[in-house]
Parts: C-alpha cells; structure tokens; sequence
C-alpha cells in the first residue's frame, strides 16, 4: 500500500496523546512542531492501510478540543525507504490492516463524483456521441474511445458507497446524478438516431438488443471491479472502462433504436440497461462491504444498515423480476 501523512494540530498539551494511541507502533515516522497559541502541529508518516483507525482514534481523542483540525495527505516517495515487516514476526491475533484507502479518502473521491456539473453533462454528451459512432460503425477502438471518457462511473460508485454508509443525502445525490446522466446519454443518441439511419441488423447493435447470462457476468463483474479499482486509488480512466461498457453502450443503442421507430429491439436495450444499472450497483454495494467500508460511529452503522437492507433488497428484487420477464420474453 502507498504511504499517507496525517498532519494534526492539537493543544500542546495534549501531545502525549500520541504516544497512547493503539495504532502509534504502525507509524512509520513522526515529528512534532510547536505553533502559535499553545497549538502543536504532529505529523504522522503512515501506511494507507493504517489510517482510517488512526484517523478514528484521533476523532475519539479530540472532537470535541476546540482548534482540533486533522488532514491527510498522499505521499509520493520518501527516503530512506520503509522497513517492509517480516512475515510472521507480527503477534498471530494482531488484527490486520485493510487492503484499501481510508474511508475518507473514498468519500471524499467518489462523493464529488455525484456533482452535476457542466463538465459532467459535456462529458455525456461527448461519450454517448462517440460511442454512436463506434456502434454504427461497429468499430471496437471506438466504442473504447468513448468508456475511457468514463462519465456514468462517479454517480454509480458515489450510490454503492452513500449505500453501505447510510448516507441518505449522498443516496438522493447520486440518484439524481444518475437519472440526470441517462437521461441525456439517452436525448443525445436519440439525435443521433434522428439524423443517421440506424439498423438493429448491425452487429454491435443487435448484440445490445437482448439480454443473456453474459450480460449479467459482465454487469455484476463491471461493478466489482470499479469499487475494487476505487478502494486501492486506481486512476478514474482504469475503473471507468469497466462500468462504461455496461452502461453507456446500451444506453446509446436504446436512444438510436427509439428515434428509429425500432420499439422492439429498443425494449431489449432497455432491458439491458436496467439489468446492468442493477447488477453494478448490487456488486458494488457487496464489494465495499466485503472490503471492510463500514461508517465510524454506531448510530450510523445503525443507519448503514437499514441502508443496506434496503438496497439489497431492492437490487434483488427489481433483478428477479427482469429475470422472469427475460424468461417469458425468450419463450415468444
């Protein structure tokens, strides 16, 4: 895992703290700074694994200290390197470290991927436009052109997260974030299917038409890997190609094949978008569960959990029933 420094300023007085604290054999380094004030300045050099119960004890510790202010900050590099510990040298019931970036850190990333902002819109329209063209001309290279511009990523990953945090405001947010996006993936290619003839015969149009057990693979692994690739601090480009290609193609097929008049087979891309905007965020909300995300106070882990059941069941249930009218759709 790459290091973090957590700077913290505290009362002077309160700097033996430090010393206390479970996680303070975990720091790589220290130094202390006397400020204005009777005010300390602590820097802390730690592994990111490790900071999001350092950061929690900090919390503990200060909130309610008057001044207390806490931030954390990558680190590129630092010299002399760390001393990796020797495997098994550490105490056999020591709980381990998570393989992921704080919670902080993940909020503060994925939340301000839920912002409508006329960037986020551009890029919609950019990606649904250029995917068009790579669905009409069935070319590949395109359509890949298209996912790494990745617009649909942030409002998806930011509702998995608000989900398994209770986090309503964040849910309403990224609700929104995503109706909005679709909503104009879907103005813009029904204007692209206005102005150029569309077929549901071309091959990579009629393979967004229907719905198989592939598609559902593929959703439910898209998800997986975009809150794996989130949680380790992998770059946005990297995760987004991932969600992309479950939404934003058949999104722009479904707009294309409505402004041609083919209803049918823009009812099987619509089919498709459902069952992938479901299956993303049913594996999303599992895999930050799995990765250990939980909210830091226990009323809000009481919330999270309503939160969760909620979603789950949901996600479930609208699955379950895109199920059975798949199966009655394939016996016609």
């Amino acid at each position: 895992m790459p290091l973090r420094l957590i700077e913290s300023i505290v009362p002077a007085a309160s700097m033996s703290v430090f010393d206390t604290l479970p996680e303070s054999e975990k720091v790589v380094d220290r130094w202390d700074e006397m400020l204005n004030d009777d005010k300390a300045l602590v820097r802390m050099l730690v592994d990111a694994g490790d900071v999001e119960k350092l950061l929690d004890e900090l919390v503990d510790r200060f909130s309610n200290v008057e001044g207390f202010r806490v931030m954390l900050l990558p680190v590129e590099a630092t010299l002399p390197r760390p001393v990796e510990p020797e495997p098994g040298k550490s105490e056999k019931h020591e709980e381990k470290s998570p393989e992921r970036i704080s919670r902080e850190e993940l909020f503060n990333q994925v939340s301000e991927g839920a912002n409508v902002t006329k960037v986020f819109i551009a890029q919609i329209i950019i990606a649904t436009l250029v995917a068009a063209v790579g669905l009409s001309r069935n070319d590949t290279a395109i359509l890949i052109g298209a996912m790494v511009i990745a617009p649909l990523l942030g409002p998806n990953m930011a509702l998995c997260l608000a989900t398994t945090l209770g986090d309503w405001d964040l849910i309403r947010k990224s609700v929104k974030a995503n109706l909005f996006g679709l909503t104009i993936a879907l103005l813009s290619a029904v204007s692209i299917g206005l102005l150029f003839p569309v077929s549901a015969f071309q091959e990579a149009i009629a393979a967004r038409t229907h719905v198989s057990a592939g598609d559902i693979i593929l959703a439910l692994a898209s998800g997986c890997a975009g809150v794996l690739a989130v949680t380790s601090g992998a770059p946005s480009a990297l995760i987004g190609v991932m969600v992309a290609v479950a939404l934003l193609p058949p999104t722009a097929v479904f707009g294309m094949l409505l402004a041609s008049g083919d209803f049918n087979a823009a009812s099987g891309a619509l089919m498709l978008v459902a069952t992938n905007v479901i299956c993303v965020n049913l594996a999303g909300t599992l895999t930050f569960l799995a990765q250990g995300v939980r909210p830091y106070s226990w009323w809000e882990t009481k919330r999270a959990k309503r939160a969760i059941r909620i979603a789950i069941g949901t996600w479930a249930v609208l699955l379950a029933t895109l199920g059975v009218l798949i199966f009655l759709g394939m016996g016609k």
